[in-house]
């Protein structure tokens, strides 16, 4: 298999298994931050495996300047993660994930300040049609017909992609 077919390959099925994470937790009978540890937990187990398998060191040197940021960066990914678990459980799969992923628009919306770049029309027309999509397919303007839960769940997706967005 040459390069590029095993690129698409490798990305298709991490979509895969991306994907079928909101059905998972809600089929797997722990809490958020149980599942957000064991997840965490797993991967750390999979790096190592991975560094150890491929030979590679890791740089501690470089962990150590740059500590502070991956304690928090660390500690966003793990709430985000419990958010976005817990959004699963009050909203369905599809308005969750669609909340969560309003990061890039908060990034899209805070890049002017934090990396001095251009807000042009087209990036706030984007803006926009998203902002008006995930209104349009969460819901939150049908009057009554889904209750509090509803609105819970979308407020617990929105903040996990505030977290996710911080991480960025």
């Amino acid at each position: 298999m040459n390069k590029q077919k095993k690129a698409k390959l490798m990305l298709s099925v991490s979509m895969i298994i991306f994907g079928t994470i909101g059905a998972f937790t809600r089929a797997i009978d722990v809490s958020s931050g149980e599942l957000a540890l064991y997840r965490a937990v797993m991967a750390a187990i999979l790096l190592l495996g991975f560094f150890a398998v491929t030979r590679q060191k890791i740089d501690m040197k470089a962990i150590k300047k740059e500590l502070w940021l991956l304690l928090l960066s660390g500690m966003a990914m793990g709430i985000n993660w419990i958010l976005l678990f817990e959004a699963y459980r009050y909203t369905s799969v599809a308005v969750a994930t669609l909340c969560y992923y309003m990061a890039p628009i908060l990034i899209i919306l805070v890049s002017p300040l934090l990396f001095k770049e251009k807000l042009t029309c087209w990036k706030l027309l984007c803006v926009a049609a998203a902002l008006a999509g995930m209104v349009l397919v969460s819901g939150v303007l049908e009057p009554g017909s889904r209750g509090s839960n509803q609105a819970l769940g979308i407020l617990l997706g929105l903040c996990a992609a505030v977290l996710y967005a911080s991480v960025v």
